[in-house]
């Protein structure tokens, strides 16, 4: 392939997962967001997604991309991200590794609502297995609704080559009808707290999930 954006999708079955990475302690006064406090979509059949890309600048990227670099001063030019979601029951779980990037560096991961574009802000918000209802922004900062047991938090640390991994389990699972597109990497540590809870400035990189 000479498009310069390898990307490898399996699907075994039609489940997936979503994760969490513990930043800050969050004090919202209400009670966040969890499986057992709101009903949820229904589980799936257990089942792994796997998606894997090379990012390509997101200025010259060619139709059909993938994976996209929007901060060409984060990464380098062979930065790529695995990400791998797997779903059984009602647990869901995550992991990611990435190359290429910053290194001792931290940044922010989140799971998003749509496909990456060559805008940044194509991939929307983040992924809530309890939506936000009246959300005004994207993403929701609603600490009920952002954080990392209600989203999918995916923060890593670089090392000193600018490799990174993070993992993270859920206690819920994702259906067709309702599931991530893309994963986002942001250019900071996750926030937590009220009016910033899951922001985590610019936007750096986006990896498409294809189903």
């Amino acid at each position: 392939m000479k498009c310069g954006v390898a990307a490898a999708l399996v699907l075994l079955g039609p489940g997936l997962l979503a994760g969490g990475c513990r930043g800050e302690d969050a004090s919202p006064k209400r009670p966040v967001a969890t499986a057992s406090a709101l009903p949820g979509p229904s589980s799936v059949e257990p089942g792994t997604v796997t998606a894997k890309g090379t990012f390509r600048p997101a200025a010259t990227a060619p139709p059909g991309t993938a994976a996209f670099l929007y901060d060409t001063t984060a990464a380098t030019a062979s930065a790529a991200a695995e990400l791998t979601l797997n779903s059984a029951g009602e647990h869901t779980k995550i992991t990611l590794a990435v190359t290429g990037f910053d290194p001792k560096r931290t940044y922010g991961a989140h799971l998003h609502v749509n496909p990456c574009g060559k805008d940044p802000k194509a991939a929307g918000g983040h992924f809530q297995h309890h939506p936000e209802p009246t959300a005004s922004s994207s993403p929701s900062n609603d600490p009920m609704y952002a954080n990392p047991q209600n989203e999918a938090w995916l923060d890593f640390t670089t090392d000193d080559h600018g490799n990174g991994k993070a993992g993270a389990e859920q206690a819920w699972a994702l259906t067709p009808q309702h599931r991530p597109y893309s994963l986002v990497i942001h250019e900071e540590k996750t926030k937590t707290g009220p009016g910033v809870a899951g922001t985590a400035g610019a936007r750096v990189a986006c990896l498409t999930i294809k189903y």
